[in-house]
């Protein structure tokens, strides 16, 4: 579960240990029949929105491989991965040989993790190749998401991509694949995950514990599009109530406004809000492009070119906000103020 594991929201599995998957099956056919006919690709781009799964189908599909060794006799379909194998339990701990995760690591003196996958992370996909390289056996490098590599990462990793090494996968997971350097997408065999459906995603969050259903449920279910992690939001980070409140803000004026204003600030800026500070800016922009494209559908070309100008301010103010270590409370005021205008 998430407790003690930075970047891992409350309520959810890691992926490497999560025996469920939902709304993927034509994928995981895909990656199997594709492994076992021997001419699989050494690197595979798994892209989609951010919390849909691609983590989970990425262990998942490692799993496979390392339990069959030889393609030829793998089974055709992925199956669940069995928690109490030997693959499994070492997947799970972090402990396979065969295996290594590339992500944001932990600041050791903060105990958050760091904003960027750094070219120290990339240097273990080497060492890890060099002293696996007699084995014989597949290794495999999940890169999650590849997004985050800086540019001297993704360099790095792109020369390894070059020349891979023999009886080597590269699962690169991306969230935004047109942000990567098209030098990586040219290297890697894209695979496109959609959103989950309103089926798979309930699913989902019951294999979490958590029902939803219900007006409620149903309400959650229509704004996370598709998305586990930011139903997690809603239910257990108070998106729901982040977003009521910033409707109340955008309905009042004068001092009622004002007073929205604050309280919904002094949410987003409150310690350990991080989180929903990030599904807020995230709810926020998705909100201003959709009201930019309705307005240039409905032919108000002027107002989507406003709406589009504001929503490129915002991300700039916020940019900004964060790499000089602004107060958040003042920048959350100063947005909402510019959107009230």
């Amino acid at each position: 579960m998430s407790e003690g594991r930075p970047g891992l929201l409350e309520g959810a599995v890691a992926p490497s240990e999560n025996t469920h998957l939902f709304g993927h099956e034509q994928a995981e056919r895909f990656l199997a029949q594709s492994y076992r006919s021997g001419k699989g690709h050494h690197a595979i781009l798994i892209e989609g929105p951010e919390g849909i799964g691609k983590a989970t189908l990425a262990f998942r599909f490692a799993n496979h491989v390392l339990s069959n060794p030889d393609p030829s006799a793998a089974p055709d379909m992925l199956a669940s991965p069995d928690p109490s194998s030997m693959v499994s339990r070492q997947i799970a701990s972090g402990a396979s040989h065969n295996l290594l995760h590339l992500a944001r690591p932990v600041d050791e003196k903060s105990g958050r993790l760091k904003s960027a996958i750094t070219v120290d992370e990339v240097r273990r996909a080497g060492k890890f190749f060099s002293q696996t390289s007699g084995t014989g056996n597949w290794r495999i490098v999940v890169i999650d998401p590849a997004d985050d590599l800086n540019r001297n990462a993704a360099n790095a990793i792109l020369k390894i991509l070059e020349e891979p090494p023999k009886r080597a996968m590269f699962l690169v997971l991306s969230h935004a694949p047109g942000k990567l350097l098209p030098t990586i997408r040219s290297r890697c065999l894209p695979l496109k995950l959609a959103p989950l459906d309103t089926d798979a995603l309930a699913k989902a969050m019951r294999s979490l514990g958590l029902d939803i259903s219900g007006e409620g449920g149903e309400a959650v279910l229509a704004a996370a599009k598709g998305s586990v992690s930011e139903a997690l939001k809603l239910v257990n980070y108070g998106g729901a109530d982040i977003i009521a409140a910033y409707d109340e803000v955008m309905a009042q004026e004068g001092p009622a406004a004002r007073k929205a204003m604050h309280k919904l600030a002094d949410a987003l800026s409150a310690k350990d809000s991080d989180t929903i500070f990030g599904f807020f800016v995230s709810y926020l922009g998705d909100s201003l492009v959709e009201r930019a494209r309705a307005a240039a559908v409905s032919g108000d070309l002027r107002g989507a070119d406003r709406l589009a100008r504001i929503s490129s301010e915002i991300g700039e103010r916020l940019t900004i906000a964060q790499a000089y270590n602004l107060d958040r409370k003042q920048t959350i005021l100063t947005i909402l103020g510019e959107l009230k205008q």
